[in-house]
């Protein structure tokens, strides 16, 4: 197609396609389909659309019908596909210039554009991007809008790109690009002021390009593996040297300490013991690990993070004085590592400590060495440097419990620094406390806890707030500790306990409440009953701050926590605490207030030991009962512990509870045992047999619509063992504690299976002796052989006839509860 004489012709029926009238639109439209095949006819079309002084209609419908073509016969394998000259022609046209000055065509061609680069970028179109790249740099703004419209669409485009062989030229050009990337992105910062917009935006693009390693790292660990030495050569320069003054920032440091991090603690670079056993893969990664982390790169690493990076800093002081709680919540942040540099610092520490102990091990104590004895008060910097180097002792100290003979350390350097009252010295009398509580666990003789229980009291009484919060979370690492002996505490219970619940009432932030009331309630589940002298005023304060706790659901979570130990501690004595206790059990379980959501769990579990402490039940802990049909209805994760508390009901006043309750609990169970597994089954049956076994007389009667289902699964033989012997314990309480109503349900049952009651009862005899073997436990065995020898006093043909195995069952139940004295050689159970 002959480019000049072919425009006039194609526009001419380009225009006519756009006529409303149809005689004239479908003959030109016709001719357009079969032009699409010919040779030059899209190379007309570009010319067409591009030329700005041509109809808009026109240059619209010629960009639609070259786009349509593209998706038609760009392909190479598409019939009648356009030769590779005419497509390396129009790819060179369609971006010579970006000035486009009607929006809809712009976006046309933006969208075509994308669509060629899909199929063509970057093996037959390499050019695009960086031209793209210089034409968003020009200063002319409508140049400069549709090249980033159009480089929006491609990169959109390009994206959804789904072949391995596409994304693997993608990334490889990217990932082994990515490094110089950030290199010119970071030099760029330097003239570039904080306060200018640029710089928020320029950061982002960094934080992203970072993210993009770790995310790599994360997921495919074994494709990084020629990335791991750039990676570790780049991060380490910029964090750890001088190479990032000036150009770095916090979230940047982060994102390259966590990924120095990652490829340290990586197992997919970590060989088995046997190298063998280890893939090729591992053993290259790990190779290159070892290359890098050499004795004067560790040394330097850990050196700069103790001596920088742990430093307090000016903010972080300033936050202290101003702010305490605030500062003692920064301090101690759950997943924060991963966005805040003191815990990411922290935990480098620690992971590179571990890995590498033989070789840092001695820096560490070299460093301890030139910190021996009192620091001067006045020298700001020492004790700085003291507290960076406590700081990392606290946090290797399972890597140093060969190392360090920490019980004479604390009696000889650690103590005497807790003595030190200047106001100066707070930050290492902190630290010191918390150094403490970081070996309790790990090597500290018990003797010397005395000592430390007086240093913790005096502690508990300094005038600094982070020092006294402090001292709380090191008393609640000791006494929680494995090694701790009651008899050693109690000398100093008072003191502390009158201490902490001071502390409790100056602390106004939530979050510090919770800390402290988890402390104390440490502390009296430790000590149990010898609590019960000092609580008095615990139990009065607790029910002001449950009230003014009422937006703040996770502290009353800590309240009710403290209130489950108070409960265990006071035992019987809890009775008392019933006017605020019960109203929060109420609170805490009704499914109808929104706080449930929060409040439930725990609150379960406060019932769950109100009633197991109780003495005798009254009208108002019978009441809240009330709330158990809604929970029994969630079948949650909680129907363990509702069974407990029906339980606890059952043994702590069968009657006037089961008078009162047993209906709707009926019903209730009724709807779970069709809903639920057969493990749910056994736990439901379990508090049924609980209640015949209390309450044989109104057992039965209450759970009667339960019984015929037992009945049935005997009969039929149910299939799951342990189903069938929850079967038989049920029905065997109400065979040998309530014989009448076992008459009755019999007649019942052999009305619904049309037989003969003397029929019905030897099948269930039958069945029971050839099932006796589900039964594992000796006590259910036995209850199971008394059951059925109680029949045998009748003179029933159908129970004589059974009499073999009835005694049978009886004699090996007799074997399973009777031990022989060798003293006596007497039988007893």
């Amino acid at each position: 197609m002959d480019l000049n004489s072919a425009s006039t012709v194609v526009l001419q029926v380009l225009t006519q396609a756009t006529s409303q009238d149809t005689a004239v639109l479908k003959p030109a439209e016709e001719q357009l389909k079969q032009w699409e095949t010919q040779p030059g006819f899209y190379s007309v079309l570009l010319n067409i659309f591009t030329n700005h002084s041509l109809d808009i209609n026109v240059r619209w419908l010629a960009v639609l019908y070259f786009k349509n073509g593209i998706d038609r016969y760009w392909r190479r394998v598409a019939p009648h596909a356009l030769s590779e000259e005419e497509k390396s022609t129009l790819r060179a046209g369609l971006i010579t210039n970006f000035n486009e000055p009607i929006n809809q065509i712009a976006t046309q061609i933006a969208v075509l554009i994308a669509k060629v680069a899909r199929l063509d970028c970057p093996r037959q179109w390499p050019e695009l991007i960086p031209t793209l790249i210089e034409s968003v740099k020009v200063q002319d703004d409508l140049r400069q809008h549709r090249a980033l419209l159009t480089f929006y669409h491609v990169t959109k485009t390009l994206a959804s790109k789904c072949l391995a062989a596409d994304r693997k030229l993608f990334y490889d050009g990217f990932l082994h690009g990515i490094f110089e990337r950030l290199k010119q992105f970071l030099e760029c910062s330097r003239s570039i002021g904080t306060d200018n917009v640029c710089r928020e935006r320029l950061e982002k693009t960094i934080i992203l390009f970072t993210k993009v390693l770790l995310d790599f790292l994360d997921q495919h660990p074994f494709s990084f593996t020629p990335l791991i030495q750039r990676s570790l050569e780049f991060s380490v320069s910029y964090v750890f040297t001088e190479v990032g003054e000036g150009v770095t920032f916090e979230r940047f440091i982060v994102q390259c300490m966590n990924l120095i991090k990652m490829i340290v603690k990586n197992y997919a670079y970590k060989p088995s013991k046997n190298f063998e056993d280890s893939s090729p893969e591992t053993l290259e990664a790990h190779k290159i690990k070892m290359a890098f982390f050499t004795y004067p790169t560790l040394t330097e690493i850990c050196r700069r993070l103790v001596s920088h990076y742990f430093l307090l800093t000016e903010e972080e002081l300033t936050m202290w004085e101003e702010d305490p709680e605030g500062f003692t919540v920064e301090e101690t942040g759950g997943d924060s590592w991963k966005y805040s540099l003191r815990p990411c610092t922290e935990v480098l520490f620690i992971d590179i400590f571990h890995e590498y102990n033989q070789t840092l091990t001695p820096v560490l104590l070299e460093m301890m060495q030139t910190l021996q004895g009192p620091t001067n008060v006045e020298d700001m910097n020492a004790l700085l440097i003291k507290d960076a180097v406590y700081n990392a002792v606290g946090l290797a100290a399972f890597e140093l419990f060969d190392s360090v003979d920490f019980d004479q350390w604390f009696k000889n350097q650690l103590l005497p620094e807790l003595q030190v009252v200047h106001n100066r010295y707070k930050p290492l009398r902190r630290r010191v406390i918390w150094l403490i509580g970081q070996w309790i666990s790990v090597k500290f003789k018990s003797d010397l806890r005395p000592m430390l229980y007086e240093a913790i009291c005096n502690l508990l009484q300094d005038q600094d707030l982070v020092v006294r919060i402090e001292t709380a979370t090191t008393l609640k690492s000791t006494v929680d500790d494995f090694e701790f002996r009651t008899d050693q505490f109690l000398p100093y219970l008072e003191t502390m306990f009158t201490l902490l619940f001071q502390l409790l009432q100056q602390v106004t932030e939530c979050d510090t409440k919770m800390h402290v009331l988890h402390v104390l309630s440490c502390v009296i589940e430790r000590v149990n009953v010898q609590i019960r002298p000092y609580v008095g005023c615990l139990v009065q304060y607790l029910p002001l701050l449950w009230k003014q706790s009422e937006e703040h659901n996770m502290l009353r979570c800590a309240i009710l926590t403290t209130l489950i130990h108070l409960v265990q501690g006071l035992g019987a004595d809890s009775k008392n605490l019933y006017p605020f206790l019960l109203p929060v059990i109420q609170l805490s379980t009704d499914v109808s207030q929104p706080p449930h959501v929060y409040l439930l769990e725990d609150g379960l579990e406060l019932w769950l030991v109100t009633l197991e402490n109780s003495p005798c039940i009254t009208p108002e802990l019978l009441r809240i009962f009330q709330n158990m049909s809604p929970l029994l209805e969630l079948s949650s994760e909680n129907l363990r512990t509702c069974f407990k508390i029906i339980n606890g009901y059952i043994f702590l006043s069968s009657t006037e509870f089961l008078q009162t309750y047993a209906v709707g609990l009926c019903q209730s169970f009724c709807e779970l045992l069709e809903e639920i597994t057969s493990e749910g089954q056994v736990q439901v049956l379990k508090v049924v047999e609980n209640a015949l076994k209390v309450n044989p007389v109104l057992g039965p009667q209450m759970f009667q619509p339960i019984l015929p289902c037992v009945f049935t699964g005997i009969i039929e033989g149910e299939r799951y063992p342990v189903v069938m012997s929850t079967y038989l314990g049920v029905m065997g309480r109400v065979l040998l504690q309530n014989t009448s109503f076992f008459s009755s349900l019999l007649n019942e049952m052999a009305r619904t299976f049309n037989q003969e009651m003397d029929q019905l009862l030897g099948n269930m005899i039958e069945m029971w002796v050839d099932r006796m073997d589900n039964i594992t436990q000796p006590e259910r065995r036995k209850l199971s052989a008394l059951a059925l020898l109680s029949l045998l006093p009748s003179d029933n043909s159908v129970i004589q006839d059974k009499f073999c195995g009835i005694i049978n069952i009886s004699v090996e139940g007799l074997h399973d509860v009777m031990t022989e004295d060798p003293e006596t050689g007497t039988y007893k159970e």
